[in-house]
């Protein structure tokens, strides 16, 4: 059976501006039938948009998104979670770590490249959740030593000096299978992002595939109709399930980005 859905979302439980309860509502008038919570390494907001969700009669999947040690661009996602993620659960909490250990690096990365970011606004920002570099980005362009959020990534937090503070991942087939016990789907997301050549992305999703992936996030934003055409040929090959998500993080960090939803055959997630 087909619905509109959206399963790449995040909230203030990790990088996003809305919190859970109100990314849901936001989702539904945007036509939205079934949603995907995907924040980044933690399930904390799930709960709170499912129950969001029953008040508006609106599907919402308890959902993850992780990134993958063997590429910075590499994120594997989580959907249809059962609420028992004991796997799933104690990698999120080591990732959560490790980003809270990162933090003060980012801060002395931004201070070797003379912009001077205070720690405290960025948690203030985060309220408490998962801190990202979404978080330190809102808050330069804030202080205008950038002018957008795109720009504070492009210049600083997603280069190749960047890397060398970067924070603990798992690799990709911990990461699938952290999801598979939680009773979850695995979703290789945004492929474009990866930046690899044909035969290479070829090559790597054959290899996820012996993995355990489940699907192949075929419809995004930034995924041109060559693209698209692309990647549904290479779903079909290596018989993954078709998925689709906005990334959608709110307009403030991200205001090229709205909810998106995209007419998909779900049972392979409806039945999970």
């Amino acid at each position: 059976m087909e619905y509109r859905a959206d399963l790449h979302t995040h909230s203030t439980a990790s990088d996003g501006q809305y919190k859970p309860a109100d990314l849901v509502e936001k989702a539904q008038k945007a036509g939205v039938e079934v949603l995907a919570l995907t924040d980044h390494d933690t399930i904390d907001g799930v709960e709170e948009a499912i129950c969001a969700g029953q008040d508006l009669r609106m599907k919402v999947l308890r959902g993850v998104e992780l990134g993958a040690s063997e590429d910075r661009h590499m994120h594997i996602l989580g959907l249809a979670l059962r609420p028992d993620c004991i796997q799933l659960a104690e990698l999120c909490r080591k990732l959560r770590e490790s980003r809270d250990e990162r933090k003060y690096r980012i801060v002395d990365f931004l201070k070797e490249k003379g912009i001077s970011i205070d720690l405290k606004e960025v948690e203030e920002l985060a309220g408490g959740n998962v801190i990202a570099r979404p978080h330190f980005a809102q808050v330069m362009v804030r202080h205008g030593y950038v002018a957008a959020t795109r720009e504070a990534f492009d210049r600083y937090l997603d280069t190749d000096e960047y890397q060398r503070i970067e924070r603990y991942k798992a690799e990709a087939p911990a990461c699938i299978e952290a999801i598979h016990q939680g009773g979850g789907k695995a979703v290789l997301a945004h492929p474009y992002q990866l930046g690899f050549s044909d035969d290479r992305l070829e090559s790597t999703v054959r290899w996820l595939k012996e993995c355990g992936l489940d699907a192949l996030e075929c419809y995004y934003p930034r995924h041109t109709p060559e693209m698209v055409k692309k990647y549904l040929e290479l779903a079909r090959r290596y018989d993954l399930h078709m998925s689709a998500g906005s990334d959608f993080h709110g307009e403030i960090p991200r205001p090229d980005t709205v909810l998106t939803p995209v007419s998909l055959e779900l049972d392979w997630l409806m039945e999970a």
